[in-house]
């Protein structure tokens, strides 16, 4: 039955109303005219069978269900007091129809009060669990990183109590002269022992120990490398000492760096890397270096490619030395230790697979490397056997140098990786006297057949789609290596872009508050995280952080947060990817970007060894700060050095062989990459 059980004998009711002439043309709606005169129409039908007569009619045609049909028949009954009896119970009926419209309407309210109750209840699960995750996320990252420091600072202690490395920490603090601002004259290495050891702190460390400055500084250097008592210098024993140089690793490749230099009875590692890639291997043919005994490994400095595979060998040989500038000593525990949980991962995941990836080393490896770091600052040579090493600027990253190393009146100066341009982080390298005219210059050739636009214009270039993508409301994703280049962006983005936003995320945030810690007690310490570039909150940063820059690892999109960032923002057609370095030819970068540019509609995501499926609407472009020098950089280094032979490392075959013809044409002798002495 309708809510209301007279609405049709009431509304035709109505309609024979309107029908007679005093109302005729009023145009009324029969409803409304019904509902405003309800009484009257109710008397009638109650007391003018014409009426009932007439509504009865009009309602026999119409089909309604079986309990209106009954009660219209009584309503609508010639018999008045039938029709009386029928109206009171339709009244009757009227007002039970509305006191249960009203219960059920109070019972709605409570139910849609309660549902919103539920929902709130449900959000606030929501938000319980998405908290607890990032609770236990954060907490896994606060685990991890105490594991990490635990080992450093167990480390470190045993290295307070080696009178060598406390010697070496020392001739470091010396080296530095804290009483003015750094100027591209002090960081001249020709500069320093002479004019920085004397100075200031020297004067006043000589003066409380009785001695002259000259004095001290020999006692620490004697300290560190005791001097070997003399021996014969037959001929025999000279050819002996003469230098050789094996290429072991990043020889016509890039990564997995390793040379190994011997005179006389002295075999030491210029760095021992890993090679880059989703399973990183060590250095293709360290297994020469371990069939004999090795003194050092000295290395250039901190990136895996050139370090990575420390640990495993300071594991492997009690007594071996690990030589490198303070910064770079201080900077590759961390880097061991993310390598080292890396290939747990992975070791694992092989496991599920029952596939074989044994990882190269694990935390122990990492606290053992880290005991036998010595601080070589740039500028003093350091004997080692029949070796001298001294180490000189090469711009790249903090901390990074090129190496001199002699034997008898031979000398071989490898560069490592080297740039000459000034960068927010570190200034460029600084060629020393002890590195010019040598027998042989092992020049690194990454990019030795590119040649960059300035560094300005590319600056200006990145800086520049950064704000064209923010002004467009969207979220931009740099994937950058860890150590160096998410620092340098950093640092861009607060100089130039203080407006936008800029997130620094997983280990890149990590090594920038080491940047910090290395460089407070210099003149000009950096400063990256100052608020304006923070650290990301994962996983509420993914959804919360809407509009701005996100700085993050991998730099190659092989793993880390910058695979979670890219399924947020690949598919946001007003955000954009921003790769900024080197991209190995396998690597998921260097895929993305050719899917990018040929307008593939989806691109494949590997998330710790599942494949996604992503829409690819995201902007994507190469937006390279490489950190290497170009061809006329390396043109340059090579004309300041002058060396006998020069032979290149570090690059891939066919562009090393286009620059050797350069070289050629310019007068230069060109080594084979091979073994040279």
């Amino acid at each position: 039955m309708n809510a209301e059980p007279l609405a049709s004998i009431l509304r035709e009711a109505a309609v024979v109303f309107l029908s007679r002439p005093g109302l005729a043309g009023t145009n009324a709606d029969p409803d409304e005219f019904a509902e405003q005169n309800r009484k009257v129409i109710s008397h009638a039908l109650a007391t003018v069978p014409a009426l009932r007569s007439r509504v009865s009619a009009s309602l026999c045609t119409s089909r309604r269900p079986a309990d209106e049909q009954a009660l219209a028949t009584v309503v609508l009954s010639p018999q008045d007091d039938m029709a009386v009896a029928g109206l009171r119970l339709a009244e009757i009926l009227t007002r039970e129809q509305a006191a249960r419209q009203s219960q059920r309407k109070r019972f709605a309210e409570k139910a849609k009060d309660y549902q919103a109750r539920l929902e709130t209840a449900r959000g606030r699960e929501r938000n319980a669990v998405a908290e607890l995750a990032q609770i236990s996320s954060a907490l896994a990252e606060v685990e991890k990183r105490s594991e990490e420091l635990d080992t450093q600072v167990a480390a470190l202690q045993r290295r307070l109590a080696d009178p060598r490395s406390l010697a070496s920490a020392l001739l470091g603090i010396l080296h530095r002269e804290s009483s003015r601002e750094e100027t591209s004259e002090d960081r001249d290495p020709r500069n320093t022992v002479a004019d920085k050891v004397a100075p200031l702190r020297g004067e006043q460390a000589a003066a409380a120990a009785g001695i002259t400055p000259e004095a001290l500084y020999t006692a620490l250097q004697n300290l560190i490398a005791p001097r070997l008592p003399s021996r014969p210098r037959a001929v025999a024993q000279v050819r002996e000492r003469h230098l050789r140089v094996r290429p072991l690793g990043g020889a016509r490749e890039i990564g997995g760096s390793c040379m190994l230099v011997e005179a006389g009875g002295t075999r030491i590692l210029i760095d021992a890397g890993l090679r880059p890639g989703e399973n990183a291997g060590p250095p293709r043919r360290i297994g020469i270096a371990l069939e004999g005994h090795l003194d050092a490994v000295v290395v250039t400095h901190a990136h895996t490619d050139h370090s990575g595979f420390v640990p495993a060998l300071a594991e492997k040989l009690p007594g071996l030395r690990v030589i490198a500038t303070p910064e770079t000593c201080a900077l590759m525990p961390r880097m061991w230790a993310d390598s080292a949980r890396l290939m747990s991962r992975r070791e694992e995941l092989h496991r599920q697979w029952g596939s074989e990836g044994e990882a190269l080393y694990g935390s122990d490896a990492v606290q053992i490397a880290t005991e036998r770091c010595e601080d070589l600052p740039v500028g003093i040579s350091r004997t080692i056997g029949d070796l001298s090493v001294e180490l000189f600027p090469a711009g790249h990253i903090l901390g990074a140098a090129g190496v001199v190393l002699g034997a008898g009146d031979q000398r071989v100066v490898i560069t490592g990786d080297i740039s000459g341009f000034r960068q927010e982080t570190v200034d460029g390298y600084s060629i020393p006297e002890s590195a010019r005219e040598p027998d042989l210059l092992m020049l690194e050739s990454t990019c030795c057949f590119e040649e960059h636009t300035s560094r300005e214009t590319r600056v200006s270039d990145l800086l520049r789609a950064v704000e064209d993508v923010h002004a467009g409301g969207g979220r931009i994703l740099i994937p950058a290596f860890a150590l160096g280049r998410a620092q340098e962006l950093a640092l861009l983005m607060s100089k130039h872009l203080p407006h936008v936003p800029v997130l620094v995320d997983g280990m890149a945030a990590d090594i920038s508050a080491a940047f910090e810690r290395i460089t407070r007690d210099r003149a000009n310490p950096l400063r990256i995280l100052d608020g304006r570039v923070r650290r990301a909150q994962r996983p509420a940063d993914l959804s919360v952080f809407t509009q701005g820059v996100v700085i993050t690892t991998s730099g190659m999109l092989t793993g880390g947060p910058a695979i979670a960032w890219a399924q947020e923002i690949l598919p946001d057609p007003r955000s954009a990817l921003f790769l900024s370095g080197y991209q190995d030819e396998e690597s998921a970068g260097a895929r993305l970007l050719q899917l990018s540019e040929t307008q593939a509609p989806t691109v494949t995501i590997n998330d710790r060894g599942l494949k996604k499926d992503l829409p690819l609407r995201a902007r994507v472009q190469m937006m390279r700060l490489s950190a290497h020098a170009d061809k006329r950089g390396l043109l340059e280094i090579v004309d300041e050095v002058r060396a006998r032979e020069v032979m290149l490392v570090h690059g891939l075959a066919h562009r090393q062989r286009e620059f050797a013809k350069i070289l050629d044409v310019r007068g230069h002798v060109c080594a084979d990459t091979s073994d040279w002495h």
